[in-house]
């Protein structure tokens, strides 16, 4: 399984190369997510929503994100992890927000 640093991620969503999928439970969701993610619990995730769609998984650290992306990879989706999560992601500057576009947090 492939992991990615948050630079690329970005490049690759600005791109549109890439749908970002924060497989987070949503509590975690509605307290910030990165803007433009999809939200696709680890236990909801469904390989055919995806078709042949480049993946990148996130989760708060890059645990879930990881069997995330290799779960999907295993059922044929491309896709790679997040490396370190949403909290590599606003490290990086990634913008964290909430539904109704304040900014978010990350607990």
């Amino acid at each position: 399984m492939t992991e990615i640093d948050a630079a690329e991620a970005r490049r690759r969503l600005d791109a549109g190369e890439a749908v970002l999928v924060d497989v987070r439970e949503p509590d975690e969701w509605g307290a910030g997510h990165a803007p433009d993610s999809l939200h696709r619990p680890l236990g909801d995730l469904d390989p055919a929503e995806f078709g042949d769609r480049s993946v990148i998984t996130t989760c708060r650290g890059g645990g879930r994100g990881s069997r995330a992306a290799a779960a999907l990879t295993e059922a044929g989706v491309d896709a790679v992890s997040l490396g370190g999560g949403l909290r590599a992601w606003a490290d990086d500057g990634g913008a964290i927000v909430r539904d109704d576009g304040a900014t978010g947090s990350l607990g």
